[in-house]
């Protein structure tokens, strides 16, 4: 009877760990897949707030399928503003997957009983070293105080 149940479920602990860090790995590509669309758009805004100043009329180049293409302002901005909003929507749908994937996560964890081993002690005096070693960094110009 106890072997009919099993076989629905993961067979042993190696079976569930790789499938936990799968779980993880998947985690961990859809927080950097939001990074680096979130970079994106954050260029996008800097573009956007270095042309909408300027004359509609004016010429600017812009990549479009890796050929640079002439074009102006008045015809590049709402194609611009366009690609930022469809980025926006995309880290929107993105962010609703991460939290399914996190809550998902964390089921497995409760119905496997996992837990994840930290050497709280080792972090500790890790960061401590870090912290003290940018202790006494100069920043900014040291020939304006003479």
């Amino acid at each position: 009877m106890a072997s009919k149940s099993e076989s629905k479920e993961p067979v042993n602990e190696q079976v569930i760990a790789n499938m936990y860090g799968a779980m993880r790995s998947e985690l961990n590509q859809i927080y950097s897949k939001i990074t680096e669309l979130e970079m994106e758009v954050s260029e996008h805004s800097l573009v956007i707030n270095a042309i909408q100043p300027l004359d509609p009329t004016r010429r600017c180049y812009r990549m479009i399928g890796g050929v640079l293409v002439e074009r102006t302002i008045k015809e590049v901005l709402p194609a611009v503003l366009r690609n930022k909003e469809g980025l926006e929507e995309v880290i929107a749908r993105l962010n609703e997957t991460l939290e399914k994937k996190k809550k998902e996560i964390a089921d497995f964890e409760t119905k496997y009983k996992i837990r994840i081993k930290k050497s709280d002690g080792d972090e500790k005096d890790e960061s401590s070293k870090k912290e003290g070693s940018a202790q006494g960094v100069l920043v900014g110009p040291a020939s304006s105080s003479q």
